[in-house]
């Protein structure tokens, strides 16, 4: 595990002035759109993310704060990160973005050691993060954790269970722990959206995209800014009064 941090150069104002946010998978996709806002709205950001190159990216274009290379499977990794973070200052915000698709195949063919990493990343990954970052959280008296699940993780997609029961447990920890700490002043919740434009489709094949577009009624992919959107209003003072929630942006595909 590396690390590396610099003074941040955003003093800035607006609706997460003074708060730091934990982004994981903050290297591409969800992650580094939410971090790229959280910052322009006055906010200091901590990536994390296995991808050293990218991070290195990241950080220059989002104007994060501090990167950290690690895996978030790697439970000891995860721990020392948090502590790093916690020498450095308090956390307001943890975004559990990290998470891959694994293979396109039916269960009684899917690889073993597959679903034992897409497990591993996707839920025990949220699992150590938030064991990890939640007590710094609930010393101050304040925070906001938002977990990205799927609408996959709801209605289940075909050749696709592991990602299907992953996101599925990670709704699961959510409803959990938000209420396990809903007198604390941390809230927990998480996003479902449907398939949108990101680099994780480029890990999955051309007709099980098309697949998951066929699903949406509006008839198209989300964009990755209207997911950040959501997490940013999850991740602000504004979420005053929702914890062990699930929050749809799925096109009209959900239906509970």
């Amino acid at each position: 595990m590396s690390a590396t941090s610099d003074t941040p150069a955003y003093a800035g104002s607006g609706r997460f002035a003074g708060q730091t946010a934990i982004i994981t998978g903050g290297a591409s996709g969800l992650g580094r759109a939410t971090a790229k806002r959280i910052v322009a709205e006055g906010g200091k950001v901590a990536l994390w993310d296995c991808n050293t190159a990218m991070l290195e990216a990241a950080r220059a274009e989002t104007g994060a704060s501090h990167i950290v290379a690690l895996d978030v499977a790697n439970h000891a990794e995860v721990a020392a990160a948090a502590a790093s973070q916690a020498l450095l200052g308090r956390v307001d915000i943890l975004v559990n973005s990290a998470g891959i698709t694994g293979a396109s195949m039916p269960v009684t063919a899917f690889p073993v050691e597959g679903w034992r990493s897409v497990i591993d990343i996707n839920l025990n990954g949220v699992f150590y993060c938030c064991r990890e970052v939640v007590p710094l959280m609930v010393a101050n008296g304040y925070g906001r954790v938002i977990n990205i699940s799927s609408v996959a993780g709801k209605e289940g997609n075909p050749n696709a269970s592991a990602y299907s029961a992953s996101k599925a447990g990670v709704i699961g920890l959510t409803k959990s722990l938000g209420k396990e700490l809903a007198l604390t002043g941390v809230l927990v919740n998480c996003v479902t959206p449907a398939t949108f434009d990101s680099p994780i489709l480029e890990q999955l094949p051309a007709s099980q995209i098309e697949y998951m577009r066929s699903r949406i009624p509006m008839g198209r992919l989300g964009e990755v800014d209207e997911s950040a959107a959501l997490v940013c209003w999850l991740a602000s003072r504004e979420c005053s009064f929702s914890t062990a929630a699930t929050f749809d942006i799925s096109g009209g595909r959900t239906t509970y």
